[in-house]
C-alpha cells in the first residue's frame, strides 16, 4: 500500500490547479492542520515500527492515531483550498486510500502480535479516538504500563518531514492565492 503517497502526488498537483485560497482559508486550514501535526508527532513519539505494539499514548484512544492525525491534516489542506470541490476530492482519496491501508496494516499486526493484538483491538476504536479514561473504568492488568513520550522515537519515525511538508504545502497554497489574485 506504499503507492498511496505516489498516487497522491497528482492529486496534490490538482488540489493546487483549482484551489482558490484565501488568508482566511488557509489560517483555518493551518490551524486544523497543526491539530493533525500535534497527534501525528504525539503518535510518532510512542511508536517503535516492527518491534513492539504501540498501546500508551494517543493509541490507547486510537489504533491509528497517525491516520487520525493525517485525516485532520488532509481536512486543514481541504479548507485552506478554498475550493467545496477540491475539498471534497482530498476527502474521498484519503477515506478510500486510508481505510484499504488501515485494514491491511491491521493485519499484519495480527500476524506479528496475535492475541495481544486482538485484546488491543477489542479495547481501542479503529479510528475516530475514544477518551483515554472512561468515567468509572478499572485499571486491568491486562493494559500496559503508560510510557512516555520520546523525541528519540519522533526523530526516528521522521515525523518532522510532516511538519515540512505541511509548511511547504500552506506556502505553495499561499502563492496559489497571490497568483490568482494576479488573474493566473
Amino acid at each position: 500500500m506504499r503507492w498511496r503517497v505516489r498516487a497522491g502526488y497528482p492529486i496534490a498537483i490538482l488540489f493546487w490547479i483549482f484551489a482558490r485560497p484565501s488568508y482566511r482559508s488557509i489560517e483555518l486550514g493551518a490551524i486544523i492542520a497543526a491539530f493533525g501535526l500535534i497527534i501525528r508527532g504525539l503518535a510518532a513519539g510512542h511508536l517503535q515500527k516492527n518491534r513492539e505494539l504501540a498501546t500508551t499514548g494517543p493509541y490507547a484512544a486510537t489504533r491509528n492515531p497517525l491516520y487520525f492525525g493525517s485525516a485532520l491534516l488532509a481536512g486543514g489542506f481541504a479548507v485552506a483550498g478554498g475550493s467545496w470541490a477540491d475539498g471534497v476530492f482530498v476527502i474521498a482519496y484519503f477515506a478510500i486510500f486510508y481505510y484499504a491501508v488501515m485494514r491491511n496494516e491491521e493485519e499484519d499486526l495480527r500476524r506479528r502480535f496475535g492475541g495481544a493484538f486482538d485484546e488491543y483491538a477489542a479495547r481501542v476504536p479503529l479510528f475516530f479516538p475514544r477518551h483515554l479514561a472512561k468515567p468509572g473504568e478499572k485499571s486491568s492488568a491486562h493494559k500496559p504500563p503508560a510510557k512516555g513520550f520520546s523525541w528519540a522515537l519522533y526523530r526516528g519515525n521522521r515525523e518532522y518531514k510532516a511538519l515540512i511538508g505541511t509548511i511547504a504545502g500552506l506556502g505553495l497554497l499561499w502563492v496559489r492565492m497571490w497568483l490568482h489574485s494576479r488573474g493566473w
